[in-house]
């Protein structure tokens, strides 16, 4: 059930890896989605801007630790790539150990103070307690997030990225379900909507601890579990930390922007919340390209095939050009019907908003395409401190011209997308000249 990546045409290699990772992000995305859609048509504009402003505070968290889990990914795959096997299980039990302590203190710090960060953030008080209420639900299940990102990043390090698939596709579905059951038939609100996330996630972690109990031998390790290794955990750490640095910036840079809109009304907020949904479900795709790279880029960096990353870089862009050009037509002729998913018919004023927005961002998506590209080509290569620093800026210039527009000059919604044009800009001013040098320079 493993794939090995160093040999072969690549791709139909390349897309037949990416496949299954869109597809298994477009239905993890259905969970805050689904919680939006559902609670916005049938709980109000309030309930909606409540799960939207903790949002991001979830997202960092949850993005932390897919980040740390992705550090550890690269390695695993290196170490497949090179065939040193041993030395894979050790990375693996390690990795597991250590992530499973750290994941459940953060869970506790973060119930605790659910309700200062978000006073930070500048929470409207008639939103503010269902927001907390969320939050501290969903961090009750923050050690079956860590779970299922461990074991599927693993598969997919070992060239498997069809199986996460399989057990997204039924907790989505159940998701949905259980949103209905709680929010609309017993009419528990947002708390209703955490608590089918929280058991959707739990039913994904089982599964995927079941599949690979009877279908992974590489991975039933036995007593080999309790191996712990203080060097390969430093190790994992430094690549890990630097990956979850750069996927928590992402996540600060939304909430630094949502900052600038929490000032706005509620109207705002709630037109953020849906565009927000939007832009996940357009550029995931992206990143799961850059995602199959990095696993590609990582074995035949293993393997010593510096030409063959080379040829899977080329490949990988050429899928972000074909995918993009889709999304872009679909977004901007779409935009109206897409927003009135989330909110209800009386609700013309957010809407508007959306709409506004979303027609300025569609064609803004190829900016994106590239960044994310670069980014999987240098975390192949294990240099992570290249993918950290273009996205500091890339945040920080987002927020500043968000700010700036918004705040200083009174601007309206579409501003944001313009905000979202200069991060892009400021992020490959960085990192074309990187990778231009590393190109000529790695042989």
């Amino acid at each position: 059930m493993t794939k090995d990546m160093t040999e072969g045409r690549i791709i139909p290699q390349l897309t037949e890896f990416t496949i299954p990772l869109v597809l298994g992000n477009l239905f993890q995305l259905t969970y805050n989605a689904a919680d939006s859609v559902i609670v916005g048509k049938f709980v109000g504009d309030d309930a909606l801007a409540a799960v939207g402003t903790a949002g991001p505070i979830m997202n960092m968290v949850i993005l932390f630790i897919s980040g740390m889990c992705m550090g550890a990914g690269i390695l695993m795959s290196t170490h497949y790539g090179a065939k040193k096997y041993d030395l894979l299980e050790r990375q693996i039990s390690t990795s597991m150990l250590g992530g499973l302590g750290f994941s459940a203190a953060i869970a506790i710090l973060l119930i605790l103070f659910a309700h200062p960060l978000l006073e930070l953030l500048q929470v409207p008080a008639d939103i503010i307690g269902d927001a907390k209420m969320y939050l501290r639900i969903i961090f009750v299940g923050l050690i079956f997030t860590f779970v299922y990102n461990f074991f599927s990043n693993t598969l997919r390090a070992l060239g498997d990225s069809k199986v996460p698939l399989y057990f997204l596709i039924v907790s989505a579905f159940l998701n949905v379900v259980w949103d209905l059951i709680f929010v609309v038939g017993f009419g528990w609100g947002v708390p209703g909507s955490a608590l089918a996330t929280v058991l959707s996630e739990a039913l994904s972690c089982l599964c995927c601890l079941v599949y690979i109990k009877k279908k992974v031998p590489l991975l039933c390790l036995g007593k080999k579990w309790k191996v712990f290794d203080g060097s390969i955990l430093w190790r994992t750490f430094n690549y890990g930390i630097t990956s979850a640095l750069q996927q928590m910036c992402v996540q600060l840079g939304k909430i630094c922007v949502q900052t600038v809109v929490n000032v706005q009304g509620v109207a705002f907020i709630a037109a953020f919340t849906a565009i927000n949904r939007v832009d996940d479900f357009a550029m995931t795709p992206q990143q799961n390209i850059a995602h199959a790279a990095t696993t590609f880029m990582a074995q035949n960096r293993g393997a010593g095939k510096i030409k063959r990353m080379k040829e899977g870089f080329l490949s990988s862009i050429i899928l972000q050009v074909v995918y993009t050009t889709v999304i872009a037509l679909l977004v901007f002729f779409g935009s109206r019907q897409i927003m009135q998913l989330f909110v209800s018919d009386g609700s013309e004023e957010v809407i508007s908003l959306g709409v506004s927005y979303l027609q300025l961002i569609a064609f803004m998506y190829y900016m994106p395409s590239a960044t994310n590209i670069i980014q999987g080509y240098f975390r192949g290569l294990g240099d992570l401190k290249v993918t950290l620093i273009s996205t500091v800026l890339n945040m920080s210039a987002r927020f500043l011209s968000a700010w700036l527009m918004i705040h200083i000059m009174h601007g309206g919604f579409d501003r944001l997308a313009w905000a979202n044009f200069v991060g892009w800009i400021a992020m490959l001013a960085f990192q074309i000249p990187m990778i231009t040098m590393r190109w000529r320079k790695i042989k």
